[in-house]
């Protein structure tokens, strides 16, 4: 569902205006937009979107404590975004589900739980190498993000 909103965001012409924000800030600013608004109107949207998430995370926990998001929650939803593509709706996505799959895939294989930890933390540093050696915009990714 929520994916679907902000597709339909990201398509729209308030959509493309952010994408020419992201790309140049001084060219959309040269074509009358007024970058800061925008920037404040991305921020409550991402909060908003934010909290929908956290509302149901609590509702499938049906508790939350500040000990249930950890550094390590953060390097992995970083990891998601990072491997997947940060430029596309559906990188992200893929990510996950990489960085979800794999991990399970140790388990048949057979290795003993102290192995197969410290394994996921090598395929988690490996396939991040990897990805931004040979695809430095993400698996997905359409825009770069260096300038």
């Amino acid at each position: 569902m929520v994916y679907f909103v902000v597709r339909r965001l990201v398509r729209s012409p308030y959509g493309r205006v952010l994408k020419a924000i992201r790309e140049d800030e001084r060219f959309a600013q040269a074509l009358g937009k007024n970058v800061r608004w925008y920037k404040v109107q991305v921020f409550v949207v991402g909060s908003a979107l934010a909290a929908i998430a956290g509302c149901l995370y609590a509702h499938y926990t049906t508790f939350i404590d500040p000990t249930s998001f950890t550094v390590r929650e953060s390097i992995l939803i970083t990891s998601m975004v990072i491997l997947g593509g940060a430029g596309s709706l559906r990188g992200p996505i893929l990510g996950a589900v990489m960085l979800t799959v794999f991990p399970e895939l140790l388990r048949f294989i057979g290795f003993q739980s102290s192995v197969a930890a410290n394994l996921r933390q090598v395929l988690y540093g490996s396939l991040l190498v990897l990805a931004m050696l040979y695809r430095p915009h993400g698996l997905m990714g359409e825009f770069g993000f260096e300038k």
